[in-house]
């Protein structure tokens, strides 16, 4: 089933072909490595009242997408172990594939991450993690909902969703300015829940490459090794920030 498109979600925006997902990459690569340059003539952009509304919006999109998963998981019983793909048009089978692109649509939207460091020339925040996990997700969930909108997958959108909650609030607040700084004592609390995050997909995925499942073993292949490349970066990156620049 796995090399076959989903009938009901091949023709969807977006979904129908690898050109628009890859014009949407190729544009986000030529503005990082662009962008940068056409604003060291400029002036930093503060964007204090876009940043607010852009972070409350994307709290609201994953508060929706963390309930979709969730409530659609329990009507449909699905299990957290072992979930085949209900490539049916039921009601749920539907509210699921729905659910689904809305979490892939999400991360064409968080493209707009970069886009704001850039014109607030915060370039030093643009990393190698920062670029690589924003254009790396567009593939991962484009390939999820072209092929396996549901099923095992479920579980990696609705925790994401539910960590981007708080990881959105975050940004929120810290777009009202200096004086919220001091109330943003948890930022290194939120690192570890996204590295949480990673574990509890790395050892769902992995579950089922030692058991039998009907759910395909190199969808939950690519999944592992992804989970541990952003892992092994996040890792990184809490070493750096929290340990040794503290000391």
């Amino acid at each position: 089933v796995f090399c076959f498109p989903d009938p009901r979600t091949d023709p969807w925006p977006l979904v129908y072909s690898p050109v628009p997902v890859t014009l949407v990459f190729t544009s986000y690569l030529l503005m990082v490595a662009l962008g940068p340059s056409c604003m060291r003539q400029r002036r930093r952009l503060e964007l204090r009242a876009p940043l607010l509304a852009y972070n409350l919006a994307m709290v609201a999109l994953s508060s929706y997408m963390f309930y979709e998963f969730l409530v659609t998981s329990v009507l449909a019983n699905y299990s957290y172990l072992c979930q085949p793909v209900d490539y049916s048009r039921s009601e749920l089978g539907m509210r699921m594939a729905r659910v689904c692109w809305w979490f892939f649509f999400s991360k064409v939207i968080e493209l707009l991450d970069t886009v704001f460091l850039i014109l607030r020339k915060k370039q030093e925040q643009v990393t190698f993690l920062h670029v690589y996990h924003h254009g790396s997700m567009l593939f991962n969930w484009w390939s999820g909902v072209k092929y396996v909108p549901g099923g095992q997958a479920f579980f990696v959108g609705m925790l994401n969703s539910f960590v981007h909650i708080f990881m959105y609030g975050y940004y929120a607040l810290a777009s009202l300015g200096p004086w919220m700084r001091r109330h943003l004592w948890w930022k290194r609390y939120l690192t570890i829940l996204q590295m949480c995050q990673f574990v509890a997909i790395a050892a769902h995925s992995s579950y089922n490459l030692f058991t039998e499942c009907p759910f395909p073993d190199g969808f939950n292949t690519a999944v592992f090794l992804y989970i541990l490349s952003l892992l092994a970066l996040f890792l990184r990156f809490y070493y750096r920030t929290y340990v040794r620049g503290k000391r």
